[in-house]
């Protein structure tokens, strides 16, 4: 589940969307009877009909109750934040609902959102832990579906070039030395040459070797790698400003200024899969899991033969994971009614269509662990073959590789990515270096992490 509608995919992670006020079940008035259903408003973002066919699934569990009844609201995402801040105001909320990944923090912070750690008490199965969003220590969401970062490559492009496939097992994984390697023997001119040799022409190529998508909260992904980060691991300090921070974000930039592997990006929006690997301009290219159910499905019936691998890394193993919250708002007066239908509805069954399609991961952990559970997700023609897929992705996801995004523990997110986007422009054009770009910037990146203007 992608971060924000803006990465353009349907998916629910985009935003937390609000039913009409006046309609909220939290009206300090009403009561309820002994024989009267617990009304639970689950608000999402969306059209009329994509808020219809969640009510349906709605009216599945409701079919099962005798004491909770659950009506879906939703609006269109771009009205989310109007909507939000106006009920909230109006302490007219609803009980629970979808929020984007940027907001969950932010609001917990403000006393908005309610502890959830019960949810899962005395289950045969939880979520990763890497799924939790945790404020003060305590779990306040989590995540409706799992998504990592991914290696994709086009397996037709590493044949005619005679290349070894990149390795879909982590113990394996190549490290960046290895992957530019790989990628300069995958990058064509338009004669043939390849980056290195005699009469290479740069500004010639029709094949690129690798993408690095450089989206700020996938670029962090690197800085982690290299030993740096943005934050430090309660999210309180900036770090970004480190020198392995620095170094790694030039990494990148190089694979395009210096090491001319990989085509121009200027990390604005996230079509990076179409771009490179359905494009058939690009060998591989990272981005994240849901591509499989929402672009590459198409591609492959069209004949596309891609594959899945984990990432190369720099000094540590490290892929990213997200996926937009579940949350119970803190004004609700059912807290307990609010957690067991987000319990029931985030459970894998119920989003079935979303999972079997490759859209979404589970997050339980059984669909990992459990081999007859793993095999009932993985073993459908909209995955590549189960044994790559397995290591690459299921294995990789409960590895010690997987980390949480930041905005599951950091607070004002939104501001700095839009920040450090801004700030980096120039660095993937060559016209500054990233040490300069972030040292002249670390005062404002600091203080956007700090909410501060």
């Amino acid at each position: 589940m992608k971060a924000g509608k803006r990465l353009g995919v349907g998916l629910l992670s985009a935003a937390l969307v609000f039913g009409v006020i006046g309609c909220s079940n939290n009206d300090d008035t009403k009561t309820t009877s002994k024989n009267e259903k617990v009304k639970i408003i689950y608000s999402m973002w969306g059209s009329a009909e994509e808020g219809s066919k969640t009510q349906e699934v709605a009216d599945k569990f409701n079919a099962t109750q005798d004491r909770i009844e659950v009506e879906v609201q939703a609006i269109p995402w771009e009205n989310y934040m109007t909507k939000l801040n106006t009920l909230a105001t109006a302490k007219q909320l609803p009980d629970t609902g979808m929020m984007r990944e940027d907001g969950v923090i932010q609001w917990s912070s403000q006393g908005m959102l309610n502890d959830v750690s019960a949810m899962y008490e005395g289950s045969d199965s939880k979520p990763l832990d890497s799924l939790a969003y945790t404020y003060e220590g305590k779990p306040v969401a989590y995540a409706a579906a799992n998504e990592i970062l991914l290696l994709y490559y086009n397996k037709d492009m590493f044949d005619k070039a005679g290349v070894p496939y990149p390795p879909s097992a982590l113990d394996k994984a190549w490290t960046w030395d290895e992957f530019v390697a790989t990628a300069k023997k995958l990058t064509n001119d338009k004669n043939g040459k390849h980056p290195g040799e005699d009469g290479f022409d740069s500004q010639g190529i029709v094949q690129y070797g690798a993408s690095i998508e450089n989206l700020p909260w996938q670029l962090e992904t690197w800085t982690i790698s290299n030993g740096g980060g943005y934050y430090s691991a309660d999210g309180a300090e900036v770090k970004i400003g480190e020198d392995a921070s620095i170094e790694a974000i030039q990494k990148v930039a190089d694979l395009y200024l210096k090491d001319h592997v990989a085509p121009l990006s200027v990390g604005q929006t996230d079509d990076g899969i179409q771009r490179t690997i359905i494009a058939g301009t690009v060998a591989m290219a990272t981005n994240g899991q849901w591509n499989v159910g929402t672009s590459l499905n198409t591609a492959k019936e069209a004949g596309l033969n891609y594959g899945v691998a984990v990432l190369p890394y720099m000094k540590e193993k490290v892929t990213l994971n997200t996926g937009g919250a579940n949350v119970v708002f803190s004004q609700t007066k059912h807290p307990e009614e609010a957690m067991e239908w987000l319990k029931w509805y985030s459970s894998e069954e119920n989003n079935w269509g979303l999972i079997s399609s490759g859209i979404w991961m589970p997050v339980l952990d059984k669909w990992y662990k459990d081999e007859t559970l793993t095999r009932k997700w993985v073993e459908n023609p909209n995955f590549p073959p189960y044994e790559e897929y397995k290591s690459a992705v299921v294995d990789y996801a409960q590895s010690s590789a997987a980390r949480p995004a930041s905005w599951f523990f950091t607070n004002n997110t939104t501001e700095f990515n839009t920040l450090l986007g801004s700030v980096l422009g120039d660095v993937w054009t060559g016209k500054t270096t990233a040490k300069d770009a972030i040292s002249k910037n670390l005062d404002a990146l600091k203080a956007a992490n700090k909410g501060e203007k």
